[in-house]
C-alpha cells in the first residue's frame, strides 16, 4: 500500500492528466477551443470480501477474502490551448489501470498506458506434478500403471494448483503536427503473460492434463507520416509484431506405463515469430458529387524460424535426421482497398468498395517421418502443408431519401475465396439485403433490414477429406453450401413531453446446409432486446432492460464411418434482465446508484441414434450481480463513499463435474469443479476533490 500511495502522490503531482476513455485527436484541432481550468479527485478506501474464489477474482483481482486497499483517481488541466488528463483505478489490486495524456492543440499529443488483468480459471485444480528446470516431475514415490485406478500414490501425491495467468500491458505513442501540410505519429505496445494453463500430454493411447506454465511477450510498433495534400491526405505506415516465448517446449514424465525411453516426453510449444508490413494509405475529396475516394495498399511478411525438437526423446529409437533444422517459414501478405461514396443527387447516397487479400505461405516443402508420441515410428513420409488464400470482396450499397420521413437503403454483397490444400478450393458468397427506415415524428422511428445470402463451392475434395481421416461424405460448415435468411426489426419511441424512452430491437436467422449429409445441417438463430430509460424527476431516472436469443442447430453423424446413422439438436438459450436506479436529491447531500443484472444460460443436446433417443445432461449457468453505491458530500471537497457489491455464480457441467483426477481410466484429469459462489464485497474510502469540483471544460 506504500508503494501505491507513492504512485498516487507521483501522478497527482503532475499537472494533471490520462488516455484510455478519451481520443487525444480530438484535442490536437485548432478550432475546438479549450476552457482554462484544472479539477481532479483522488479515491483511497478499504474493500472487504466475504468468501474466497478464485473465479469472482478473474478481471477483478479479488481472488481472495479479507481487506484490501485501494486507490482511485482522475484528473484534468487546461490551460493556454494545452490539456493534459491523468487517471489510476485499482491501483492497489491486480486490475490496475495507469494512464495519462496530454496535447497542444494544434501541435503535439501523447499518451501513457499501463494496466494489469488477472485472469483466473480454476482454483480447485489438483495435479501431481512439480515443475522444475522446465521439467514437469512426477513424485519420487510415484508407481506407473495402465489405467488411473492403478495408481496407488495419487491420492497422496495430488496437491493444489491454481489454473491462473497475469497480462500486463504497457503503451506509449505521440502525434506531432510539424506543419498544416506534415504530421507524424508513434506507437508502441508490449503485452506479457505469465503463469499456469492447461495442456495435454499424450502417451498415444494414455494422456494426462498437465499444468503448463507459461511466459511470453508481444512487442508491436506502429510508426508513420502523414502528408496533406489540397483536400486529400496521404499516410505511410509501417507495423511490426514480435512475439517471444521463454518456454520454447515442454517436458514430463509420463505417469502411465511407459516403454523404455518413453517415460519422459517433450513437446514443443509456440515458436518465436514476427510479422511485419508497410502500408499507403489516403483519402480525397472532390467537388463532383461531393465524393470521398479512399484506398489503402499494405505489403507484409511473417516469419518463423524457431529450430525443432528432435523427432523423438527416446534413445531407444534410431534418430533420423530433421530435412532442415528449422521451419525458415515466410508468409507474404497483399492487402489492397478501395472506398468511393458519393452523393449524386441529394437525396441519394451511393457506396461502392473493394478489397482483395493475399496470403501466399511460401514455405518450403519436405517430407517428414514422425515418431508417435515417442514409442514406434510412423514408417510413413508425411509432407507438410503450407496453407495459402487469396479474399475478395465487393460491396455497392445505395440509400435513398424517398420522403423526409422515409429512408430506403439496399445493397449486394460478393465475397471470394480461393484456398490451397483445403477440401473446398473456391468459394462465392452473395449476399443481397434491404433497408426502410420510417420517422413520422422526432419521437418515433421504425427501421426494418432483411435479406439473404448463398455460399457457394465450386465442389467439395473428398480426395483431400480422405487424406485428412474424414468421413468422405462429411462437410465441414465453414467449406460447406450455406443458404441464409435473416432479418431485424428495431422500433424506438422518446416521448416528446416526458423524459422517457423505450427501444426494442428483434433479429432472426435461419441457415440451411442442404447439400451437407454429415456434419451441420440447419441452424436457427432468434434474439431480441428491450430496454426502457426513465427520468422520473431531476433528483431520480431509472433503467429497465431485458434480453433474450436461442440458437437451435440439428447435426448429422455416422458411427459406422459411412452414411448418417445418428442425429443432434443442439438448443441453447440464453437471458438478460437489467434494471438501475439513480438519485441525485436537489439539495446536493449524496448520490446513489442501484444496479442488478441477471443472466441465465442453458444447452440441450438430444441425441437419436438408429431410432433411440436419448439426451445428455443440461448445461445450466447463472449469474446474479448487485451493486450499490453512494457518496455523502461532506463538503465541496470531501466525500465519504460506500459501495456493497453482491455476486452469485453457478455453473452445471456435466463435462467436468464430479470428474475426479482419476475418474477417467486413460485421462489423468486436474478435478476441476463446476463455478459455485456467492460472495459479498463491502468498501469504504474518501473522495477528495481538487480545483473546481463541478468544472466542465471544453472538448
Amino acid at each position: 500500500m506504500k508503494q501505491a500511495g507513492q504512485i498516487a502522490l507521483l501522478v497527482l503531482a503532475l499537472p494533471a492528466s490520462a488516455l484510455a476513455e478519451v481520443d487525444v485527436s480530438e484535442w490536437l484541432c485548432e478550432s475546438c477551443p479549450f476552457e482554462d481550468g484544472y479539477q481532479s479527485n483522488v479515491e483511497a478506501g478499504t474493500t472487504y470480501v466475504s468468501d474466497e474464489d478464485i473465479r469472482y477474482g478473474n478481471a477483478t483481482g479479488y481472488d481472495k477474502d479479507g481487506m484490501y486497499l485501494n486507490v482511485d483517481g482522475d484528473g484534468v488541466y487546461s490551460r493556454d490551448g494545452y490539456r493534459q488528463s491523468w487517471r489510476v483505478e485499482d491501483l492497489g489490486l491486480d486490475s490496475r489501470v495507469v494512464t495519462v495524456e496530454g496535447a497542444r492543440q494544434g501541435r503535439y499529443g501523447y499518451w501513457l498506458e499501463y494496466n494489469e488483468i488477472p485472469s483466473r480459471v480454476f482454483g480447485t485444480t489438483e495435479t501431481v506434478f512439480d515443475y522444475n528446470s522446465g521439467t514437469l516431475l512426477l513424485p519420487p514415490a510415484w508407481v506407473p500403471a495402465g489405467t488411473t485406478d492403478g495408481f496407488a500414490a495419487l491420492e497422496d501425491s495430488l496437491k493444489t494448483r491454481t489454473i491462473e495467468s497475469d497480462w500486463g500491458f504497457a503503451r506509449v505513442g505521440g502525434r506531432w503536427i510539424a506543419s498544416d501540410a506534415f504530421e507524424v505519429y508513434a506507437n508502441y505496445s508490449r503485452q506479457t503473460r505469465d503463469g499456469i494453463d492447461i495442456k495435454s500430454g499424450s502417451s498415444y493411447t494414455q494422456a494426462a492434463l498437465l499444468p503448463r506454465r507459461i511466459d511470453y511477450a508481444t512487442d508491436q510498433a506502429d510508426v508513420g507520416v502523414r502528408f496533406r495534400i489540397g483536400s486529400g491526405t496521404l499516410t505511410l505506415a509501417y507495423y511490426g509484431s514480435y512475439f517471444d516465448n521463454r518456454n520454447a517446449a515442454l517436458t514430463w514424465q509420463t505417469p502411465f506405463t511407459a516403454p523404455p525411453g518413453a517415460t519422459e516426453l517433450t513437446a514443443a510449444e509456440e515458436p518465436d515469430n514476427n510479422f511485419q508490413q508497410l502500408s499507403l494509405s489516403g483519402a480525397f475529396q472532390t467537388d463532383f458529387w461531393q465524393s470521398v475516394l479512399a484506398f489503402s495498399v499494405a505489403m507484409g511478411r511473417g516469419e518463423q524460424n524457431e529450430n525443432f525438437l528432435d523427432y523423438t526423446s527416446n534413445p531407444n529409437i534410431p534418430g533420423a535426421a530433421l530435412p532442415r533444422p528449422s521451419l525458415q517459414g515466410e508468409v507474404d501478405t497483399s492487402n489492397y482497398a478501395v472506398t468511393f461514396t458519393a452523393r449524386p443527387l441529394d437525396r441519394v447516397r451511393v457506396k461502392l468498395a473493394y478489397r482483395y487479400d493475399d496470403r501466399d505461405n511460401s514455405t518450403a516443402v519436405d517430407e517428414w517421418s514422425r515418431v508417435i508420441t515417442d514409442v514406434f515410428p510412423s514408417g510413413e513420409l508425411q509432407e507438410n502443408v503450407p496453407y495459402s488464400f487469396t479474399r475478395s470482396r465487393f460491396s455497392a450499397e445505395a440509400d435513398v431519401k424517398v420522403l423526409d420521413e422515409l429512408r430506403v437503403s439496399a445493397g449486394y454483397d460478393r465475397n471470394e475465396l480461393d484456398r490451397d490444400y483445403q477440401e473446398v478450393a473456391e468459394q462465392t458468397e452473395d449476399i443481397g439485403w434491404g433497408q426502410v427506415r420510417w420517422r413520422p415524428a422526432s419521437w418515433f422511428e421504425l427501421r426494418g433490414r432483411g435479406g439473404v445470402s448463398r455460399r457457394d463451392i465450386n465442389r467439395y475434395d473428398e480426395d483431400v477429406a480422405v487424406s485428412l481421416g474424414q468421413n468422405p461424405l462429411m462437410r465441414k460448415y465453414n467449406l460447406a453450401y450455406r443458404y441464409r435468411e435473416f432479418g431485424e426489426l428495431t422500433a424506438m419511441v422518446s416521448a416528446p413531453t416526458k423524459p422517457l424512452s423505450f427501444g426494442v430491437t428483434v433479429f432472426s436467422a435461419d441457415d440451411s446446409y442442404s447439400e451437407s449429409k454429415l456434419g451441420l445441417t440447419s441452424s436457427d438463430e432468434m434474439r431480441y432486446t428491450v430496454d426502457l430509460s426513465w427520468k422520473v424527476s431531476d433528483a431520480i431516472s431509472v433503467y429497465l432492460m431485458h434480453g433474450g436469443e436461442s440458437v437451435e442447430a440439428e447435426q448429422a453423424g455416422s458411427a459406422m464411418f459411412s452414411a448418417p446413422d445418428w442425429n443432434a439438436v443442439h438448443d441453447d438459450e440464453f437471458h438478460h434482465w437489467g434494471a438501475g436506479l439513480h438519485w441525485s436529491p436537489a439539495e446536493g447531500k449524496f448520490d446513489l446508484r442501484l444496479d442488478y443484472s441477471n443472466g441465465e444460460g442453458d444447452t440441450a443436446i438430444r441425441v437419436d441414434s438408429n431410432g433411440v433417443a436419448s439426451a445428455l445432461p443440461k448445461l445450466t449457468s447463472s449469474l446474479d450481480s448487485l451493486r450499490a453505491e453512494m457518496a455523502w458530500h461532506f463538503s465541496e471537497r470531501l466525500d465519504l463513499t460506500f459501495d456493497v457489491r453482491y455476486e452469485s455464480f453457478m455453473t452445471d457441467d456435466w463435462a467436468i463435474a464430479d470428474v475426479a483426477a482419476d475418474t477417467l481410466p486413460t485421462i489423468l484429469t486436474l478435478g476441476a469443479s463446476p463455478y459455485d459462489y456467492d460472495i459479498w464485497a463491502v468498501g469504504v474510502g474518501f473522495r477528495y476533490y481538487i480545483g473546481e469540483r463541478d468544472l466542465q471544460l471544453a472538448d
